[in-house]
C-alpha cells in the first residue's frame, strides 16, 4: 500500500473543497439565472405584441386617413352600399357570366338520388359510392 505524503492530503482535500464549493455556488446562482432567461423570453414576446400592435394602429390610421376624404367616402358607398348620385340611373345585370357555367360543369356530379330516413352519414356514404359508380 503506497502511503500518501500530507501535502498530497492537503491537496486532495483543498480540490475537494473547492469543488464543494463551486458545487454550492452553482446551485445558488442556477434559479436566479433561470429566472433571468424565462423573464428575457417573455420580454422579447412582448416587444413582439407591441410591434404587431403599433403597426396594425399605422394601418388603422391609413384607413381612418382614407375615410377623411369625401371622394373615397363616395366611392365606398357607390361599391358597397350601390349608392348612386342624384341625376345618375343605375343598371344591374341579371344573369351568369359564360365563365362560371363552363366552370360548373367541369365540376364533379352531385348525388341527388340518394336514400333519405337514413342516419347522414349512411346518406354520405351513400352520395359518395353513387357519385364513385358514375365515373
Amino acid at each position: 500500500m503506497i502511503k500518501r505524503s500530507r501535502q498530497e492530503r492537503v491537496q486532495s482535500g483543498r480540490t475537494l473543497i473547492f469543488f464543494v464549493v463551486l458545487f454550492i455556488v452553482a446551485i445558488m446562482v442556477a434559479p436566479p439565472l433561470q429566472h433571468y432567461f424565462v423573464q428575457r423570453a417573455q420580454i422579447n414576446a412582448l416587444e413582439g405584441e407591441v410591434a404587431e400592435a403599433k403597426a396594425d394602429l399605422e394601418r388603422a390610421q391609413a384607413e381612418l386617413q382614407k375615410w377623411r376624404d369625401p371622394e373615397y367616402i363616395k366611392s365606398q358607398a357607390r361599391d358597397r352600399l350601390r349608392f348612386v348620385m342624384p341625376g345618375e340611373k343605375q343598371y344591374i345585370v341579371l344573369g351568369i357570366p359564360e365563365k362560371i357555367v363552363s366552370k360548373q360543369e367541369s365540376a364533379a356530379p352531385i348525388a341527388q338520388d340518394f336514400p333519405l330516413g337514413i342516419p347522414w352519414y349512411s346518406r354520405l356514404l351513400s352520395s359518395i359510392t353513387a357519385v364513385g359508380s358514375r365515373e
